[in-house]
């Protein structure tokens, strides 16, 4: 048992989710007798793969300073692969909207510069955190930069998620679910924040010396 969590690791981690990600949504292309429709089901569900292991990489750190536990220590550990795996995702569900516009016709022309900015802000961060996910890259732009880029990154792709939820719920109430999930997440992340600042904190204090006796 041991020796096959070990194995569930790094690149082979990120192998096993890229290969579940292209039959999950192969799969839903399959399932439906109409192509286009088939891409709309893949593109859903490529969004909600996306999210979950979004959600994954943005909560590991405070889930461990909050919850530790070998799950969390997983999660902070794996974090990066997690975060390659969401990129990964992403990028599907881009070939997927690409094709579903080459198909429908209409799609394109019905969407605005101000519908296709959030998304494509935060595609540039994906690509851009992605490619400093790697060594070479990380070390080209330094430590500081690499901490800022992937910080505010991780933000404004919340931001999106978030902000894509919230404007579908007029559609449907099924988007409240997930409008709700990103603002706990939000707020994990920050109450983790805060208790792993509480510990350096205290852990910088000097301890208490014993009153003597007069």
């Amino acid at each position: 048992m041991t020796t096959s969590t070990n194995t569930l690791r790094g690149w082979p981690l990120f192998s096993l989710i890229a290969v579940l990600i292209l039959a999950m949504s192969a799969a839903a292309i399959a399932l439906q007798p109409d192509l286009i429709e088939g891409l709309r089901s893949a593109i859903r569900a490529t969004a909600r793969s996306s999210f979950a292991l979004f959600l994954a990489a943005f909560t590991a750190s405070a889930f461990a300073v909050l919850v530790p536990s070998e799950l969390s220590r997983a999660l902070v550990r794996e974090r990066r692969f997690l975060g390659l795996a969401f990129a990964f995702s992403h990028f599907v569900h881009a070939v997927l909207i690409y094709a579903y516009g080459q198909l429908n016709t209409e799609f394109w022309p019905a969407r605005s510069v101000v519908d296709n900015t959030p998304g494509t802000v935060a595609y540039v961060f994906i690509l851009l955190m992605a490619l400093t996910s790697f060594k070479g890259p990380a070390r080209l732009i330094g430590a500081t930069a690499w901490k800022r880029l992937h910080v505010t990154g991780m933000w404004i792709i919340m931001a999106v998620f978030a902000y894509a939820n919230f404007k579908r719920i007029p559609m449907s109430a099924w988007y409240v679910l997930p409008f709700g999930i990103a603002c706990a997440a939000v707020a994990i992340r920050l109450v983790g924040k805060l208790a792993l600042a509480t510990k350096r904190r205290q852990a910088r204090q000097p301890a208490a010396r014993p009153a003597t006796a007069a």
